[in-house]
């Protein structure tokens, strides 16, 4: 508590000094100063954790020392004092920004509780400040691994859409990310002070989900013993997620349409209309055009869901991205075992990018983790990995045996990644070099220097 400052701003002595002797005693340091400007000045070059400020000073009295200070240092709790106390006074103080109001003379106790209520709140607020900024951090663009072309359109859209109000629909293969990308929306979003409130809509029971979504009054059905807010209520103000809303039931659909489009709902076995304020993602890993036309989804809900639309690639048509993601979830897995980050060596990573991944980023995360547990060593070797494959799969890209340099090996691996990324383009050059992020005139220079000119080679009109 030795680092806790507080400054006392009175301009009675004998009050600084009663202040003073309680509060160091606590084992605060404590600063005296006689006006609000003197407050002001010292708040401006050393700070305090907390602030008592008299109502009536000479030079600045408190209460326009407060209105500096609630802008200036708005983190800050002040703690106002007067020996007239008076219902419109106290109720200025508080208007103005005060964390609390103490009429004189106070006794101990209640300065101790007051500065212990005041210290906590400081602290429970840092704390969500730290939380806010972690998960913002967590869940920016930024930390969405990808370098490929696909996926620096999917970091656009969500830069676009962030500074929108717009629904958004997100499609996408089970396990490419579609949860994170509505978080990197939300958190940098308008919405990112309200909640994030995630619901898979293939999950909740036919009999709960209009309580699941609207909430109930107590009594309303058997079980129903007390009121519940849904999780239209607990999302205001901020972004509710409907995960795989393909899978909604479509007797609920319209329900759902009504409330999107108005705003407003009744909690079941309810009569007060209640308004509310989210921001509405959703997500599916089906083809909902293909269930628009089998009459399982319903074309009104699917245009008001559709305003925006993201698509999220699978992992095999971003294989680039592939080494990222897997040096992210090493370091990853690595620091939470408690362990030395451990690297992966080539002929690992050659099977990793080679791999299909039907489970997508979800998959090789998986893959990872238990790839860095069961390794035992720091180097993370093929036998490691649990992909079923054959022993003739875990071959190099290359024939390393002895009798060739270091120097011919790296070449001969630089060419079989080229030729391999050239038929993965349909052998168009500019594709190519984009995706080996190299330049076009590179590009040609070791095609040539490795005889892979061909006919095959001309880029598509």
């Amino acid at each position: 508590m030795a680092n806790k400052k507080i400054l006392i701003a009175d301009d009675e002595n004998n009050v600084r000094r009663l202040l003073k002797e309680i509060l160091t005693a606590e084992g605060y340091q404590v600063t005296l100063v006689e006006n609000g400007k003197l407050a002001i000045d010292h708040m401006a070059t050393s700070g305090a954790d907390l602030v008592f400020m008299d109502i009536r000073m000479p030079v600045m009295d408190g209460l326009a020392a407060i209105k500096i200070l609630s802008k200036k240092h708005p983190t800050v709790p002040v703690i106002m004092m007067t020996a007239f106390a008076g219902v419109d006074t106290a109720v200025e103080a508080m208007k103005l920004g005060a964390y609390n109001y103490i009429s004189k003379p106070f006794n101990n106790s209640e300065i101790r509780l007051s500065v212990n209520k005041a210290m906590e709140i400081k602290a429970l607020n840092k704390e969500v400040q730290l939380l806010r900024k972690e998960v913002k951090e967590r869940f920016s663009i930024n930390n969405i691994i990808g370098k490929s072309e696909k996926m620096q359109t999917v970091f656009k859209m969500i830069g676009k859409i962030s500074q929108t109000n717009a629904t958004v629909l997100i499609q996408g293969e089970t396990g490419t990310g579609k949860e994170l990308v509505a978080k990197a929306i939300h958190y940098n979003s308008q919405y990112n002070t309200g909640k994030f409130v995630g619901v898979n809509c293939a999950s909740i029971p036919e009999g709960l989900i209009e309580s699941e979504f609207f909430g109930h009054e107590r009594g309303a059905f058997s079980g129903a013993v007390a009121n519940k807010i849904g999780k239209f209520e607990y999302a205001d103000n901020g972004t509710l997620f409907l995960d795989e809303i393909g899978e909604m039931r479509p007797y609920f659909q319209a329900k759902l349409l009504k409330v999107i489009q108005d705003k407003q709902f009744q909690r079941v076995g309810g009569l007060e209309t209640i308004t509310t304020n989210v921001r509405i993602i959703a997500a599916t890993n089906r083809n909902l055009e293909e269930l628009l036309e089998r009459g399982g989804f319903r074309e009104d809900l699917y245009y008001r869901l559709n305003v925006i639309q993201i698509t999220i690639p699978p992992l095999r048509e971003r294989r680039e991205d592939i080494p990222l993601l897997v040096d992210y979830f090493l370091n990853k897995f690595s620091k939470g075992e408690g362990l030395p980050p451990k690297c992966i060596a080539p002929k690992a990573m050659a099977i990793l990018c080679d791999d299909n991944w039907t489970g997508n980023v979800r998959e090789l995360e998986n893959q990872i983790e238990r790839a860095v547990v069961m390794a035992r060593g720091p180097l993370i070797m093929p036998e490691d990995l649990s992909l079923n494959r054959s022993p003739s799969d875990f071959q190099p890209l290359v024939d390393t045996g002895r009798g060739r340099s270091l120097k011919e090996t790296l070449q001969a691996v630089e060419k079989q990644i080229i030729a391999r990324t050239l038929k993965e383009n349909q052998w168009n050059r500019i594709k190519t070099a984009r995706a080996l992020q190299m330049s076009r005139k590179a590009l040609f220079y070791k095609i040539n220097a490795y005889d892979l000119a061909s006919t095959e080679l001309e880029d598509p009109v």
